[in-house]
C-alpha cells in the first residue's frame, strides 16, 4: 500500500470515528494497518493541520481529527457533540 493510501485510510477512519481517542484506538479503527503505518499517518496528518495530537495528564496521546473539508456534519456517537466541516 502507497503511503499516501495509508494517511488517507487513517484520515477516513478518524473521521468516520468522529471523536477524540487514544492512539491504541486508532490502531483498531484500521486493523490492516501495522502500528507503525498508524503511527507514521498520525505524524503526518498532525504536523499537516489534519489532525491535533495531545498527551493526557496521564501520559497517553489523544487524537482529534478535524472534519474534511466538503464533508456533511456529523453526531459523533461516542460524545453526542455535532461537528461541522471546515
Amino acid at each position: 500500500m502507497q503511503v499516501s493510501a495509508i494517511i488517507e485510510r487513517v484520515h477516513r477512519a478518524l473521521d468516520e470515528f468522529g471523536a477524540r481517542c487514544s492512539m491504541e484506538e486508532v490502531v483498531g479503527l484500521c486493523p490492516d494497518l501495522t502500528w507503525n503505518q498508524v503511527y507514521l499517518a498520525i505524524d503526518y496528518l498532525n504536523k499537516t493541520g489534519k489532525v491535533c495530537v495531545t498527551l493526557d495528564p496521564d501520559r497517553t496521546y489523544s487524537v482529534q481529527v478535524y472534519p474534511i473539508a466538503g464533508e456533511p456534519s456529523k453526531v459523533s456517537s461516542r460524545h453526542g457533540r455535532v461537528q461541522t466541516a471546515v
